[in-house]
């Protein structure tokens, strides 16, 4: 350390010699050492460490876990291994093994730790550091280390699907105590690989066995069988099969297991296969195939429809159609049947033998047969469905009476051969008729004589008459159908025929013979579409007599208004009836029925209704009293509208004065005088209006609303005095709307919206601006932004009063934003009044911005006042600037300002540059630097100033060494120059010699009074104090003038530590001297 320290040349091998004694060296001061070094001669270093002592290891950790990045990783790695020190990879990766994701660091990290044996660490990198590492490549190391323990490589080998390959290598190491761990604690669901692995590598069975005992079924069953069946060794599952089919398991592949082992070996498979409900019928068919056909066809057989292929493929190939065919007529499958009977089908021939011969014959199921009939009708083999239907239908056999085969064969029959289904239809009795005559009806089929001949048949005269009516669509031999049967139903639906038709006069002369109230809506409907009200009186005259429905009672009323029958109407009213009289009142009223109208309403005393009524017949006095029994505001809205449109001025005055105390009336009564162009009554009325005690809000609004479209004029006097009483929003969109800017400023203002009234003025500034109430509003805005838009408004149009607008507005503006603003424009000097004023808070925009101004005027005293009292300022740029200015006061600030930031050099050298001496020894004294006094000393001695040689000695005398002075005075020829400095010296050295002499004379005197005083003491107080055998003398000091007196103290003539002489600040400022 000393030596380099001390900088002395030290050969390399010496430094790689001196390192290597650690315990002398301090660690830190040793890796910070290194740490400097070149790599190579880092490496070269850190070796010989290694080399000389094991020891130092974790010193060598320390430096390359920090200098790694210098180093490089790879050749820290091949370092320490060529060394063998791999304990030193292990810690060196650990500490660095977050700030990486090289697979190789992570490698090398694993590969280390196991050849420290830590164990722990690798099994954390491998679970934690998945994706970081090469699991093949760690994996083959694993394996070729051979540790002890092999939970790592288990890990490693779990994780990445290795499970083969780490049984293989557990097994043939003797780690069967490992392979009963991964399957039981780490990884159950690996049994089915590890176990068939075990058999591939021929382990002991009865070890598989007890493995499979303790294992039970918390593995995947169907993995573990396919791993067992693929190696035919399925039969040694035989005994966990059982057990887990004991517990209750319905896996199927446990159950498949078992089927296939029972097969095999013969166990009365056909019991197996038929009581057994968990196995895969497919899979066990496919089994069966080639061992046994009809076991295959029990297994299919049993999945009920879901091997249906299977079953038929099985029995096809093996001709076993006695089977096949009685499968079909006991499935009753249609799809079934249809796969069957396919023409493509070469089988199909033996199958339908077989079904005729024995199937169908053997069965005594009315469902099956219906099935196969159905089927071999899909199947479009009319022939042989024919027979067949014919044999069990009409040839007395056990069906023939069944009426499910009789509807098939009329239904065959509608399919095939329709020139039978008459025959079948009046021979057979025991047949669902409505079904046979719904399925005629039937879009398929469209046999309408058949099933009208069905109904008839079966005394269904409303259905047939539907048939004639809705199918056959013969409206005559409909009537002539009811004309014969005469029945009050049938007589019903001719009605509704004739009505569907438009036939109103003959449905209605039809409901009548049936006596027929119920479809009364409809024919109500119907008569008033078509205008047959004359008719519609008598039908409601004879549904009246059965039914009391309020309906039928005022669609009479109804009726007897629309033929004009005032007479009967008012007959009817008089006696007890169920009229909506208001319903029926205002259908009138809406046909403009009004006197039909105004009799309802006057029995139901509805003076509203009969005030309007009056009013549709120009009866308008008579309605203005009908009105004021009613006072409704509809009713006196309807009433004035009809005098406004009359030119009733006078009466529509009296009925609106009604109406525009109620607010949710007045817009449109507004509206409607707008709309017959009389404004002014409106006005007129509204005037009136607010005269009232119940005048509310829009009145006044409204008010103002007609004086901003007709009179405006009126409009800011309308707001000044109702002000309170308006809804200023909606008269502001109409101001807005009419562009009267002053009135909506005015309604801003007063509104507390500040915001939208200075947008306004600026928008609209010709005839809405006021520089008193811009100011005034301006101060109370929300939104900050608006006093710079504001500025920027003034800049445009009013620029000389830019000051009068920012002077209220100094404590809210963002000086900083503004004078950013200001700047963008180019005229900030039109604010340069308003700038001064603030300048007081000392912010930096401003200051900054002053100075510009003060530069690009020239204004240097200005700028020295700113600088001097504002300090909040980039001084070092404004230095900059003023230092290139060409006049001399721009360069002195520039200095003064690098005086102030302690750039005293540069100071100086701008002082010298321009002569000004003063300045660069006031520089130089407020430094404090000896080293910048003696430069500027010899700079004058230099350019010859030999005055400012004397300023500079006289203003820097305290940082001015003596014996440079002397130096430059002598080899100068200065020395009269430099007298007074001398002469201050000689007198500061005197004083401090006077002053030492005349302590020391005060101390011997004090030193001679106190021995004097130990000399009058009595000798026994003496011979207390003395220690035995000492001379009382050799206490005492020695006389004064003795050397011995001044032993201790310092020498006074010694030049150095001068007292200072006295705040020199600059030419002629001196306190104490001889100057």
């Amino acid at each position: 350390q000393m030596c380099i320290r001390d900088r002395r040349r030290v050969h390399g091998r010496d430094i790689r010699r001196i390192i290597l004694n650690t315990h002398a060296l301090n660690p830190e001061w040793l890796a910070n050492y290194l740490g400097k070094q070149q790599p190579e001669w880092m490496l070269a270093c850190l070796g010989d460490l290694l080399r000389h002592n094991r020891a130092n290891v974790q010193l060598v950790v320390n430096v390359v876990s920090v200098q790694h990045p210098k180093l490089g990783v790879a050749n820290i790695i091949k370092l320490f291994e060529s060394l063998g020190f791999f304990d030193g990879v292990f810690f060196f990766l650990r500490g660095i093994l977050n700030q990486t994701e090289d697979p190789e660091i992570y490698f090398k990290y694993i590969e280390s730790a196991a050849k420290c044996n830590q164990y722990p660490a690798i099994e954390a990198v491998i679970k934690e550091a998945t994706g970081l590492y090469d699991p093949v490549k760690v994996k083959n190391l694993l394996k070729e280390l051979k540790m002890p323990d092999p939970r790592p490589l288990m890990y490693l080998c779990d994780m990445h699907g290795f499970i083969d390959e780490l049984t293989r290598y557990l097994y043939t190491n003797n780690f069967q105590k490992f392979i009963e761990v991964y399957i039981f604690k780490v990884n159950p669901t690996a049994t089915p690989i590890v176990l068939g692995t075990l058999i591939d590598l021929e382990c002991d069975e009865s070890y598989i066995r007890r493995v499979l005992g303790a294992i039970m079924s918390n593995c995947p069953v169907d993995q573990l069988i396919e791993e067992f069946e693929k190696r035919n060794k399925i039969r040694l599952l035989e005994p966990w099969l059982e057990a887990r089919a004991a517990e209750g398991n319905q896996n199927p592949g446990i159950h498949n297991a078992l089927a296939k082992i029972f097969i095999d070996t013969n166990k009365d498979p056909n019991n197996f296969l038929i009581n057994n409900q968990f196995y895969d019928s497919k899979v066990i068919g496919k089994y069966c195939e080639e061992r046994d056909p009809h076991l295959a066809y029990l297994a299919y057989k049993r999945a009920w429809g879901q091997c249906d292929g299977e079953l038929i493929e099985v029995t096809n190939k093996n001709a076993l159609y006695r089977l096949q065919a009685r499968y079909l007529v006991e499935r009753k499958s249609k799809d079934l049947w249809s796969m069957v009977l396919t023409p493509d089908n070469p089988h199909r021939r033996n199958i339908i033998e077989q079904v005729v011969s024995s199937a169908l014959p053997d069965s005594k199921n009315v469902d099956e047969v219906s099935a196969a009939v159905s089927a071999f009708l899909d199947a479009d083999i009319p022939n042989e469905l024919m027979n067949l239907l014919e044999k069990i239908v009409l040839h007395n056999s056990e069906f023939s009476g069944f009426q499910k085969l009789q509807n098939l064969l009329i239904i065959t029959a509608m399919k095939t051969d329709k020139s039978r289904v008459m025959d079948y239809i009046n021979r057979l009795d025991n047949y669902d008729g409505p079904a046979m005559a719904k399925i005629a009806l039937g879009e398929q089929y469209q046999l309408f004589e058949e099933a009208f001949v069905i109904y008839r048949k079966f005394k269904m005269n409303v259905e047939a008459i539907d048939v004639l009516v809705n199918n056959i669509d013969n409206i005559q031999r409909a009537a002539e159908f009811s004309e014969k049967v005469n029945q009050a139903d049938v007589w019903s639906k001719l009605a509704k025929a004739y009505l569907d038709k438009d036939a109103v006069v003959d449905s209605i002369e039809a409901y009548l013979k049936a006596n027929d109230h119920r479809n009364f809506p409809s024919v109500i409907h119907a008569a008033k579409i078509e205008g047959k009200f004359e008719p519609l009186i008598r039908y409601l005259l004879m549904a009246r007599k059965n039914i009391k429905e309020g309906m039928i009672d005022s669609e009479l009323a109804y009726a007897y208004a629309k033929t004009n029958k005032l007479s009967d109407l008012e007959e009817l009213l008089s006696n007890p009836n169920s009229i909506d009289i208001p319903t029926v009142g205002d259908r009138c009223y809406e046909d403009r029925l009004y006197e039909s109208a105004k009799i309802l309403f006057t029995q139901v005393k509805n003076n509203a209704k009969i005030a309007s009524c009056l009013v549709h017949l120009k009866q308008f006095q008579a309605a203005i009293d009908a009105a004021k029994k009613a006072n409704t505001p509809r009713t006196w809205k309807e009433l004035c509208m009809a005098c406004v449109a009359a030119g009733e001025f006078r009466l529509a005055s009296v009925a609106g004065m009604n109406i525009i105390v109620h607010p949710d009336h007045l817009d449109d009564l507004i509206h409607h005088y707008e709309k017959y162009l009389v404004p002014d009554e409106a006005i007129s009325l509204l005037e009136s209006g607010m005269l009232l005690e119940t005048a509310h809000v829009g009145i006044f609004t409204e008010l103002g609303i007609l004086y901003a479209k007709y009179r405006p004029e009126k409009l800011m006097e309308h707001c000044k005095i109702h002000f309170s009483k308006l809804n200023v929003s909606k008269l502001l969109r109409v101001c807005e709307r009419y562009l009267l800017w002053p009135e909506a400023v005015y309604l801003y203002s007063h509104y507390d919206e500040h915001d939208n009234a200075v947008n306004l003025m600026i928008e609209h500034s010709p005839s809405a601006w006021s520089h008193d109430l811009f100011v005034n509003t301006l101060q109370k805005v929300a939104n900050t932004d608006l006093y710079y838009k504001s500025v920027l408004f003034y800049l445009e149009e009013q620029p000389m009063m830019l000051n009068d607008l920012l002077k209220p507005l100094s404590n809210k503006v963002d000086l900083t934003k503004l004078v950013s603003v200001m700047k963008k424009t180019g005229y900030i000097a039109l604010i340069v009044p308003f700038l001064k004023s603030v300048q007081t808070q000392n912010n930096q925009a401003v200051n900054e911005a002053l100075n510009d101004v003060y530069l690009e005027a020239e204004d240097y005293e200005s700028l020295r006042a700113s600088v001097t009292q504002f300090e909040n300022v980039d001084q070092q740029a404004l230095a900059a600037q003023c230092e290139r200015h060409p006049l001399l006061e721009f360069r002195r600030i520039a200095a003064y300002l690098y005086r102030k930031n302690k750039n005293f050099a540069q100071s100086i050298a701008l002082s010298k540059q321009d002569e000004i001496y003063r300045d660069a020894c006031e520089t130089a004294l407020e430094s404090k630097n000896a080293d910048l006094v003696e430069e500027l000393l010899r700079f004058f001695v230099a350019k010859g100033e030999k005055e400012f040689f004397t300023v500079c000695l006289y203003t820097c005398y305290e940082l001015v060494k003596p014996d440079v002075a002397l130096e430059l005075s002598w080899r100068f020829g200065l020395l009269e120059h430099a007298m007074p400095f001398f002469i201050q010296i000689m007198r500061e050295l005197t004083t401090r010699v006077d002053t030492v002499q005349k302590k020391h004379e005060d101390r011997e005197k004090k030193e001679e009074k106190q021995a004097k005083q130990q000399l009058d003491q009595p000798l026994g107080f003496v011979g207390d104090m003395l220690l035995p055998g000492m001379n009382p003398q050799l206490m005492l000091m020695g006389p004064p003038g003795m050397p011995g007196g001044n032993m201790g103290g310092p020498n006074p003539m010694m030049p150095g530590g001068f007292p200072p002489m006295g705040g020199l600040g600059g030419f002629g400022s001196m306190n104490t001297g001889p100057f």
